[in-house]
């Protein structure tokens, strides 16, 4: 498997940026949706809980990936030093 370049990093992080407002919205519309009664706040306690956890697990690999994405350029920065 091929390292990505900073760039591909770069675009992932945008689409998961933008994943993770979609999902944002989709939860707001949903709940939205819901009749104002006592089961549809429950349902909606559960759409705010599962959207905020799947909310971490997006913000943890776009944390990962930035930062390999430093990394990356880091060692470019090196590289480019040596040479000169």
């Amino acid at each position: 498997m091929q390292t990505p370049t900073t760039a591909q990093l770069r675009t992932a992080i945008e689409v998961l940026k933008s994943l993770r407002k979609r999902l944002n919205e989709h939860a707001a519309h949903s709940v939205m949706q819901l009749p104002e009664t006592r089961l549809g706040d429950d349902y909606a306690a559960r759409i705010e809980a599962r959207t905020i956890e799947q909310e971490r697990r997006i913000d943890g690999v776009i944390s990962h990936l930035d930062g390999w994405r430093s990394e990356l350029l880091e060692q470019r920065k090196q590289r480019v030093s040596h040479r000169v």
